[in-house]
Formats: structure tokens, sequence, C-alpha cells
């Protein structure tokens, strides 16, 4: 049985957190606040002591923190966080650009899709659409779709990541070039108008960039906290994309920036 988790809200009413969700929560405090102790955290979370312990000992060994005597330190810089950890990070944003992303697919369209949690609101927000053809190489939106009798599902084979769900490589590139897209929603891990997209691995980037190759219309969907990051592997720069879109925390001259470089901007309603 997952551990939960209860945190008080300003409305004093509560969340529950099951494990994965509060191991990403601690894996934010260490980030913010450079390191972290048990006890602190145990209070915090309203869990035992020995759970903070183990939770802290399973993302030891999985080289996502470093743990100490009484607590942890922050990862090494640029390692990428698995996508099970990442869900609840700004997720009502993630949600909002979701839906924001999926009013700008017309009934009919063939939709690439790449991976990452983003990506996924897009397709939950598609799922009740008719007439779409959805191609993806993300194994956790296949999952979502394939029961959707509704849409065209064609997944995308390749070798699998285990950080982000994705099949990419040269198979997967041979196959999304027998395809056209008439839009492609391109998940990022960094945005910056001087180097464009970019992630954490190179044939992650390779994979996202055959997309890019075969669609009409290329979307970016990033949460602000993506916005002026720059990662390991170039994904392709700012002159091949149509559309960012993103949540209201995008920094004003970011967004003057890519208008100004011919990057529509679509700020999600949160409403």
């Amino acid at each position: 049985m997952c551990s939960e988790l209860f945190i008080p809200t300003a409305m004093n009413t509560y969340h529950v957190l099951v494990k994965a969700e509060r191991m990403g929560a601690i894996l934010d405090r260490v980030v913010e606040n450079g390191s972290v102790d048990v006890l602190s955290l145990a209070h915090e979370f309203g869990v035992s002591a020995a759970t903070v312990r183990r939770d802290l000992q399973a993302l030891h060994h999985q080289g996502l923190l470093r743990r100490t005597h009484g607590g942890a330190l922050p990862r090494p810089a640029g390692l990428e966080l698995p996508l099970q950890y990442k869900t609840s990070r700004q997720h009502r944003e993630k949600r909002a650009i979701g839906l924001a992303a999926a009013g700008l697919v017309r009934d009919g369209d063939v939709v690439g899709m790449t991976g990452g949690t983003t990506a996924t609101e897009v397709a939950r927000a598609l799922a009740e659409r008719r007439g779409l053809t959805l191609v993806t190489n993300a194994l956790n939106i296949a999952a979502e779709l394939v029961s959707r009798p509704n849409i065209r599902l064609v997944v995308v084979g390749g070798n699998a990541r285990h950080a982000s769900y994705e099949l990419v490589g040269p198979a997967a590139e041979t196959m999304i070039a027998q395809y056209h897209l008439d839009i492609a929603f391109i998940g990022t891990d960094g945005f910056t108008v001087a180097e464009g997209c970019t992630t954490h691995d190179e044939m992650e980037a390779h994979t996202d960039l055959s997309f890019i190759s075969q669609a009409a219309r290329t979307v970016v969907i990033a949460d602000s906290t993506k916005v002026g990051k720059v990662r390991f592997a170039r994904i392709c720069g700012t002159d091949v994309i149509d559309t960012l879109v993103t949540d209201a925390g995008i920094d004003p001259a970011v967004r003057t920036a890519a208008e100004a470089a011919d990057v529509e901007v679509i700020v999600a309603d949160q409403q």
C-alpha cells in the first residue's frame, strides 16, 4: 500500500500525496534548500522519520540525491528526473496548457506527440475527440488512448527510455518519416529564444526533431519553469517553432523576445 501524506492548504483542506508524489516533493525541497534533514521532512509531511529515511535511501539508489547522515544533499546538476516524480509538479499549469494546446487541433488532423507530463495532458484533452489520428512514441500516452475507439492510434517503436517512457532512436525516426503530421506537440526540458528547445538526452532530441520535420505546424508545450532553461541536447531552434504554449509564469521579456522571433506565444488560462 502506498504511504499517504496530508498537507494543509491555505483553505484548511487537505491533499493526499501518494509515495511517488511525496518523493517528488522531497526532491523539490532538496533543490530549494540545498540540503534537507530527516526530522524536518517528517514534520512537514506528517509521516514517520523511518518513512522519510526509506524515501531518501530509495532516491539515493536512483542517483537522484546524495544521502548524508541525518538528511540528504542535491542530485548532480542537470540530472533528469524520472517521469513518475514529475507528475505532481506544476500540475494545474500543465493541465491548462494541455487544454489550450488541444484547442489548436482541428477535426480530422493527424497529430504527432512526444512524451512528458505536459504532452500527457494534451492527450487527455484530446481523448474524447473524433476523427483524429495520433502518432506518438510515448508508452504512457499510448496506454491511456489505446482503449479509445474514436482515435486512430499509431505507436512508434524504438529504444525505451525509462526516465520518460519514450521510444527513441533510428527505428523510431524511420517510422516517423513515413507519416505526414498536420500538427506536432513537442515537450521540452528547456526553452530559450537563443538556444531553442533542449532536453536531457541526445537520442530523444533527435527523435523529437523527426516529429518536427514531418509536421506542418510545430507547437512546443512547456510550463514556465522550463522557459529560460537550457539542457544538454538541442532539439531545434526557434526558426522551426510556430507556437509556444505555456502558462502565466513566463517572463514577459522572454515572451516579447519569442514573439519578435516569429513564435506565437499562447498563455494558457488556469481559471
